[in-house]
């Protein structure tokens, strides 16, 4: 069930009428089941495996909670991360290290049959596996108390807004708002409405169109990769999967807003950043921020010298490479943020002068450095990625570049000029501080360009293969 498609929009609304004629417990308890069945309408094994994920970390969080001996919590944690990530490599990374093991094994002259099977990726299974690891481990530094209501925990983990592609909610954060009552408030809701409007936008008219162009070039329809090709296809890109999943998180936002939830900011403009750091800081950040707390300061920070810094940088970034899927194409790109990062503090803490360059030049060079990144993110492997990185060195003009990179501007500036109206007012969401008819207005305008301009193509959301 994708979020910009009719079926969805009956489901959260049927959903959203039911929910609000029901006591506060009943509540929990409709919308665990609503979000249940909008899991598993992809699969019904795949719920099962999630509840069942769900009812283990349910009872060893409440035994961490209950036990005084330091020996059992600690052995109870490493048993939940253990079951956790064992879930996790299986399905999504089995095939992926046996595939890898045989080609290695292959180079070295050993050939060796190694088991391949046929395994399907469950929708959301990063996601909520990194939220259920932040619970257990919150719980066992005693951050959050452990829920002794399933169904309150079964929610927080399973809310269909974030189910599926974040964003990755906080266990401080999201359950203590599913714990208490809450009550409609219609200008919160009007808010969500607005923001789901904001993130149709994003993604049928900006992403989507955007996307024609990413994989024309991605493809090979405009010849053999050329700088101007190249270019094409890298902005193009940058452009879709910023609009696509920005677009996702704002839905998400929107749907919970509607329901009496609030969910974290998941995007601040990042191609507006001025350094690898500030980007971080403004993209997919509750994935960022999950990496830094919950790998980067547990393998020690900053906190043991520059070099264990260096080391600790891209091992998170290696990992937050990894995570987004089995393919070396996003080791490399997760490799490449992590010396970026790593470089950028080695230089700016040796030459702080650094610092003083005119932050528009800077930004210029962090989104571009972003933008090379994102072949290996984009390419299907490496192979496809150096031949875009050679293509860089080889100039091939063809007639049809000219209406591309039109067709591109059309469909990207739009996007960036809402970028500067979020930047410049700090508001979390467009018009979230204008008057009614200002927001009703930018409402309107959104529906209107959405149905004469959207892509109409069943594209789902790029991290719903996360």
């Amino acid at each position: 069930m994708l979020f910009d498609t009719p079926i969805f929009f009956v489901f959260l609304c049927l959903t959203t009428l039911c929910y609000w004629s029901l006591q506060f417990r009943a509540q929990n308890k409709f919308l665990l089941i609503a979000s249940y069945f909008f899991y598993g309408w992809w699969d019904w094994r795949f719920l099962c495996l999630m509840i069942a994920s769900t009812v283990i970390d349910y009872f060893i969080a409440i035994k961490i909670a209950d036990t005084e001996d330091l020996r059992l919590k600690r052995s109870l944690l490493i048993l939940s991360l253990i079951i956790n990530f064992s879930i996790l490599g299986f399905f999504k990374y089995f095939n992926f290290f046996a595939d890898s093991l045989h080609t290695s094994l292959s180079a070295l002259g050993l050939q060796v049959s190694l088991p391949l099977l046929r395994i399907i990726l469950p929708p959301g299974i990063s996601f909520y596996t990194f939220q259920e690891v932040a619970y257990i481990v919150d719980v066992y530094y005693e951050r959050v108390p452990a829920s002794r209501s399933f169904f309150d925990y079964g929610l927080f983990i399973s809310l269909f807004p974030h189910l599926i592609a974040g964003p990755i909610q906080r266990p401080s954060h999201l359950l203590p708002q599913v714990q208490k009552p809450r009550r409609m408030d219609f200008d919160k809701s009007f808010d969500g409405f607005l923001l789901i409007l904001e993130g149709l936008f994003r993604k049928c008219v900006i992403a989507d169109n955007c996307a024609l162009i990413a994989n024309a070039a991605f493809a090979g329809a405009f010849g053999p990769p050329s700088l101007p090709s190249v270019l094409l296809g890298t902005y193009a890109f940058a452009w879709q999967i910023y609009g696509d999943f920005s677009g996702y998180s704002d839905i998400a936002r929107g749907c919970a807003q509607i329901l009496g939830f609030h969910f974290m900011v998941n995007f601040r403009q990042p191609y507006f950043a001025d350094s690898f750091q500030d980007f971080w800081r403004r993209w997919h950040i509750s994935l960022s921020t999950w990496l830094r707390d919950y790998l980067y300061i547990p393998l020690g920070g900053n906190r043991f010298g520059e070099r264990k810094t260096y080391r600790n940088l891209l091992l998170t970034m290696l990992l937050g490479g990894l995570w987004h899927g089995a393919n070396w194409t996003f080791v490399v790109w997760g490799a490449l943020h992590g010396s970026g990062l790593a470089i950028e503090r080695k230089l700016t803490r040796n030459r702080p002068a650094l610092l003083i360059f005119p932050k528009l030049i800077k930004r210029v060079l962090v989104f571009h450095v972003v933008c090379l990144s994102w072949i290996f993110f984009r390419a299907p492997s490496l192979r496809a990625a150096s031949a875009m990185l050679r293509g860089l060195f080889v100039w091939n003009w063809r007639p049809e570049f000219p209406a591309a990179f039109l067709f591109l501007a059309i469909f990207s500036i739009p996007l960036l000029l809402l970028d500067v109206y979020l930047e410049l007012s700090g508001d979390e969401y467009c018009f979230a501080s204008a008057s009614v008819e200002r927001r009703v207005a930018f409402g309107l305008a959104c529906a209107v360009i959405i149905a004469f301009l959207g892509a109409n193509q069943a594209n789902a959301f790029i991290y719903f293969q996360f």
